[in-house]
């Protein structure tokens, strides 16, 4: 059987703590798809292709990485992609409790799935998209918290 995993975000946007966490994952698996997953009901700063477009860039140079996207649930997305397993990364206490209960009820809709969880690296802790988003929108230089390939990309992007 294949060993198919789902890394599922918003990616909004990709920060250096996600890519940190797909290459460190990347030789776990078969496939691993990095799925960008769209909620209606939640405002996205930026648009779905340009997230897409920039997740491709940063890893391009990963062969057995695919980028998509999903609306609706992460496990019937899964259920889809055929998918055994889904990675998720933990900076915090507070991401294990949220992610163990998430994970506990998706378990309980498809039994097959296993959650994997790791662990961002020390210097990645204090990183996530949102912080992110609000330094980019009051004007601040987002270079160290974002992909180097992308940077420029995300700076530039209005």
């Amino acid at each position: 059987m294949k060993r198919i995993a789902v890394f599922p975000g918003s990616f909004d946007p990709v920060t250096k703590g996600h890519e940190n966490i797909v290459r460190r994952s990347a030789p776990l698996f078969d496939e691993l798809v990095v799925a960008i997953g769209v909620n209606a009901d939640k405002k996205s700063y930026f648009p779905l292709d340009k997230r897409v477009e920039w997740l491709k860039i940063v890893f391009a140079d990963l062969k057995n990485i695919r980028i998509d996207h999903y609306h609706g649930l992460t496990v019937d997305y899964c259920l889809k992609q055929n998918a055994n397993y889904i990675l998720r990364g933990l900076r915090t206490s507070a991401d294990f409790e949220f992610e163990r209960s998430v994970g506990q009820v998706n378990k309980m809709l498809y039994p097959q799935i296993e959650n994997i969880f790791m662990l961002t690296r020390p210097e990645h802790t204090p990183i996530n998209s949102s912080i992110v988003r609000d330094i980019h929108r009051n004007g601040g230089d987002i270079s160290l918290f974002v992909p180097e390939l992308v940077s420029g990309l995300i700076e530039a992007w209005q």
